[in-house]
């Protein structure tokens, strides 16, 4: 068939949703007022298009696929709902199992298999392509998928899962793309369009959080840390700009030669420390490789880093005892139960993808 034969046929389904006059049914209830583009949002997915919504961090995206979510229970029908990575799967799956109840939510991921039958599943992009390949029963009576983090079509190596989904799954599926990155976003629907049907791009701009971009340095003449703002009324600081510029001078002389850099990378416990001092806590410090993060809990323990209260090390030590309850003594002591529960109690952990998943989801909770 023609690609122009293809995008009739598909522009036919399409009107066949749209000219179906059924009533949706009433929105969730929230205890907040709906912003503009979600009300917009809502609205598109009422009259039978599928949507991508491009907004910042923060702005409530989740709440357009939750109401799709919603609908698919009101209807007897299913909802699928994808994220990029396990972690956010497990994190949505909580989510949506508090809000709509356990027996109506499962989760599918590569470590996990809940409730796989439920109205509502929770799964990785990847599973959800090779549920269509296999053309499992699992997707009789799907009326939404939400693809989260739908920008990863842009990745070199993942990108093609991404349009795999988009382009074989059923015309009458419908789609709630989100993204807060995405800066194509009326390109992107209008190619959604031409696969799919009808896709209304509904984008917000303005950011609820505000985004701080900040320099943290440590000085040898100062025992306090720099910690100063990249931009300045939207220019670069050219206090932060001298920081650059000292720190590449000094790439080819050592400390203490004259002439040298006075700026290093502060130690992680100073770090943690500042943090603290702002209000900046929690947070996450990326290093890339497994076993450095597992070096790195180590170090701030030596330390004598602690950032929890007797009441708080409490809730942590019962979640972790529930997430590892499956688990025997002696698996305990080979994963390395001691070192892991310090750091936990303390408020420090690593996350990785060697982790076993009861420690993982442990982290994430």
């Amino acid at each position: 068939m023609s690609a122009a034969g293809k995008r009739t046929d598909v522009e036919a389904d399409a009107r066949k949703r749209t000219n179906v006059k059924a009533t949706p049914p009433p929105p969730p209830a929230y205890d907040f007022q709906l912003d503009g583009f979600q009300r917009r949002a809502i609205a598109a997915l009422d009259e039978g298009s599928s949507v991508l919504v491009a907004a910042p961090t923060g702005s409530g995206k989740t709440v357009v696929a939750e109401h799709a979510v919603a609908e698919a229970l009101a209807v007897g029908a299913k909802a699928f709902y994808t994220t990029p990575i396990k972690a956010l799967s497990n994190q949505k799956y909580g989510d949506l199992a508090r809000r709509h109840g356990a027996h109506n939510v499962g989760l599918l991921t590569g470590d996990n298999a809940v409730n796989g039958d439920a109205p509502v599943v929770v799964m990785t992009t990847e599973v959800l392509r090779n549920m269509i390949y296999a053309s499992s029963p699992a997707l009789r009576g799907l009326r939404y998928v939400v693809l989260d983090e739908v920008h990863y079509l842009q990745d070199t190596y993942r990108g093609p899962v991404w349009e795999e989904v988009i382009v074989h799954l059923a015309p009458e599926v419908r789609l709630v793309c989100l993204s807060a990155t995405v800066s194509n976003a009326e390109e992107l629907a209008d190619w959604i369009s031409t696969v799919r049907g009808r896709t209304e791009a509904i984008i917000e701009e303005r950011r609820p959080v505000e985004l701080r971009n900040l320099y943290m340095a440590a000085d040898r003449s100062s025992e306090r840390l720099h910690l100063l703002p990249v931009l300045v009324d939207g220019r670069p600081n050219p206090e932060a700009s001298r920081l650059d510029a000292s720190a590449t001078r000094g790439r080819t002389r050592r400390f203490g030669e004259r002439g040298g850099r006075r700026l290093f990378t502060p130690r992680r416990v100073e770090v943690a420390d500042r943090l603290g001092e702002e209000s900046m806590l929690p947070a996450i410090y990326f290093i890339f490789s497994r076993n450095a993060c597992n070096d790195a809990v180590s170090q701030c323990l030596d330390a004598g880093l602690r950032l929890t209260t007797v009441e708080e090390r409490a809730g942590i030590r019962a979640i972790c005892e529930e997430r590892t309850s499956a688990l025997s003594d002696a698996d305990l002591d080979v994963l390395g139960w001691d070192a892991w529960i310090a750091g936990m109690e303390a408020g420090i952990a690593s996350h990785h993808a060697g982790m076993v998943p009861p420690f993982k989801e442990a982290v994430e909770t």
